[in-house]
C-alpha cells in the first residue's frame, strides 16, 4: 500500500479551474498506477482518472475534455488539471497510488485499498 497526500482544494466558480495535487510517501510518481476518486455526500464514489507507469491515461466520462491527469518525476509530483468546472464536480478528491503489472489494470473504476484523507473541492455557481 502507498502512502499518498493531496493538496490544492478549495472553492471555484462554476467555469473555473482548479488544480490538485498528489505526493506519494515514498517511491516515485512514475512507478505506480496513480489515480483520483471523489465522493460527495449522497453520492457514489466516483472514479475520475488515473494514470499508468507507461505514461497511459484514463478519464471516466464525466470529466473527459475537461480535466486532465499528468504527472513531473522531477518533482514527485501527480497533479489533476481541472477545467471549465460544474457543480456536479464538487466532491472530496481522493489520490491513490498502487503497483500495477500492466496497464489495463490501471482503470478509472479500480477500487483502490488505500488512499489520502483528500482534499476538498466546493463549486459556487
Amino acid at each position: 500500500r502507498v502512502q499518498v497526500a493531496e493538496s490544492g482544494g478549495g472553492s471555484v466558480q462554476a467555469g473555473g479551474s482548479l488544480s490538485l495535487s498528489c505526493v506519494p510517501a515514498e517511491g516515485n510518481v512514475s512507478r505506480y498506477c496513480m489515480g483520483w476518486f471523489r465522493q460527495a455526500p449522497g453520492r457514489r464514489r466516483e472514479g475520475v482518472a488515473t494514470i499508468y507507469s507507461d505514461g497511459t491515461v484514463k478519464y471516466a466520462d464525466s470529466v473527459k475534455g475537461r480535466f486532465t491527469i499528468s504527472r513531473d518525476s522531477a518533482k514527485n509530483t501527480m497533479y489533476l488539471q481541472m477545467n471549465s468546472v460544474e457543480p456536479g464536480d464538487a466532491a472530496m478528491y481522493h489520490c491513490a497510488a498502487d503497483f500495477m503489472p500492466a496497464a489495463y489494470l490501471c482503470a478509472v473504476d479500480y477500487r483502490w485499498e488505500s488512499w489520502g484523507a483528500g482534499t476538498q473541492v466546493t463549486v459556487s455557481s
